[in-house]
């Protein structure tokens, strides 16, 4: 230990850099690993510093030194707190941003119904209990599917083995053996039954999470129910800390970000009702199992899991078309592909066009991010948080007008098309 920080002589540091000295050592990682080496150094500098200010003459502590003291363990103390509390609050605080980001898609509905002289309250409970009945309603027709399909598989595996091994040998030119690999699954020693018994003790906590996760919900439901029913309220309790200008800019953003991202949320649901139920009619013509369930889960899960959700959404009904009949899993996956392109270029683009559009990459990028800071559920309410922090940033600052150069130039492909065809036209009539 020599004493030095920052690259300067501890005791040549002023009351600046012992400032600096306390942040730098407070939020390096190094203080929840080795709290002893911390304060060691933070000892050996404070007697550096002091013995070189005796040194020179003058025979008191410096004045910074009982100040630099105090701040070192008020912060200290106060990081150690937070993390503590932190740790131990951290589900309430996702409780509370998901309700958060619920009662801006809620607001809008609660605002029109109540301009058309619906009580706040009673406008604002209809809405979530809508919500409330479209979940149950997804999550029973989902699990009842993967349940049925489930049961189905283990009581008709030999037959779906021969099936598939059939199929790949008369497609793909393969020598597979249905009789080893029925043996194989049937074996007791073996890998799928070992793992099926490994998994009949995890029930009991499949039921207490199916538990926890359903009081969760009511608790969401509930924190939502009062930020939009005591929305006015809250506003006008925040804005009474500010002065008048800052309350109107304060509105504004709040204004914009229950728009905007109520906005994004709505045609995100629009997207989904239309893309599953021309799912249900397509699972319903080639002869999909289940297909309403299958037609919903491809809906929503397209919607709101940005870039890759609508492949996750269609491997289930390819997966369970294929378990049954192979060849109209093929026609699944065709169709899946041809509509991908149709909602990405026609529906989509009408149905987004009065409401924020997030680029591909920036949802991507957002839900990356959210999912490394809250997980799975991070990443599906990171759609809504760009929305919200695009909305705002767009409309912050001034703009202004663009010079021409070809790095800003946006090229119409379909007019330059139509020009090169008209100048080869115009070649040929010259010749």
């Amino acid at each position: 230990m020599d004493g030095s920080v920052g690259g300067k002589p501890a005791g040549t540091l002023g009351k600046h850099d012992g400032r600096l000295f306390f942040f730098s050592i407070v939020t390096n990682d190094s203080v929840a690993q080795n709290i002893g080496d911390v304060l060691a150094n933070y000892a050996q500098f404070v007697a550096d510093a002091t013995d070189n200010h005796i040194a020179e003459g003058n025979g008191r502590m410096p004045k910074w030194v009982p100040r630099a003291v105090a701040i070192f363990w008020g912060g200290f103390i106060g990081t150690l707190v937070v993390r503590f509390m932190f740790h131990r609050l951290h589900s309430l605080i996702l409780l509370l941003l998901i309700s958060f980001f619920i009662s801006l898609a809620v607001e809008p509905g609660a605002n029109r119904l109540a301009k058309r002289g619906w009580n706040r309250r009673r406008a604002t409970l209809s809405i979530l209990l809508a919500i409330l009945v479209t979940v149950f309603t997804f999550v029973g027709a989902v699990g009842t599917v993967v349940g049925s399909q489930v049961a189905t598989l283990a009581s008709n595996s030999e037959k779906y083995v021969n099936d598939s091994v059939s199929f790949l040998n008369n497609h793909f030119n393969t020598h597979i053996d249905p009789a080893q690999v029925n043996e194989k699954i049937n074996d007791p020693n073996g890998s799928v039954q070992k793992f099926i018994r490994s998994q009949q003790g995890n029930a009991v906590n499949l039921s207490v999470r199916a538990l926890t996760g359903l009081l969760q919900l009511f608790s969401v439901i509930l924190f939502s129910y009062f930020l939009v029913a005591d929305g006015p309220r809250i506003r006008r309790a925040v804005c009474a800390r500010l002065k008048p200008d800052r309350q109107r800019r304060v509105l504004n953003v709040w204004e914009l970000a229950i728009n905007k991202t109520g906005g994004y949320l709505y045609s995100r649901a629009l997207l989904a009702i239309i893309v599953a139920f021309f799912h249900w009619i397509a699972y319903q013509t080639i002869g999909t199992p289940a297909p309403v369930a299958l037609a919903l889960w491809m809906g929503v899960i397209s919607q709101f899991i940005p870039v890759i959700g609508t492949y996750i959404a269609g491997a289930v009904p390819v997966l369970l078309t294929f378990i049954d009949r192979p060849v109209h899993a093929l026609m699944v996956l065709i169709f899946i592909i041809l509509f991908q392109q149709v909602e990405a270029y026609i529906v989509a683009p009408r149905i987004t066009s009065r409401t924020l559009q997030l680029h591909p990459a920036l949802a991507f990028g957002s839900a990356l991010a959210g999912a490394a800071l809250l997980g799975p559920v991070g990443a599906l309410l990171a759609l809504p948080a760009a929305a919200m922090v695009q909305a705002v940033v767009s409309s912050a600052g001034s703009r202004h007008e663009v010079i021409e150069d070809p790095l800003t130039t946006e090229h119409d492909h379909k007019q330059v098309r139509r020009d090169r065809a008209q100048q080869r036209a115009e070649k040929r009539k010259k010749k």
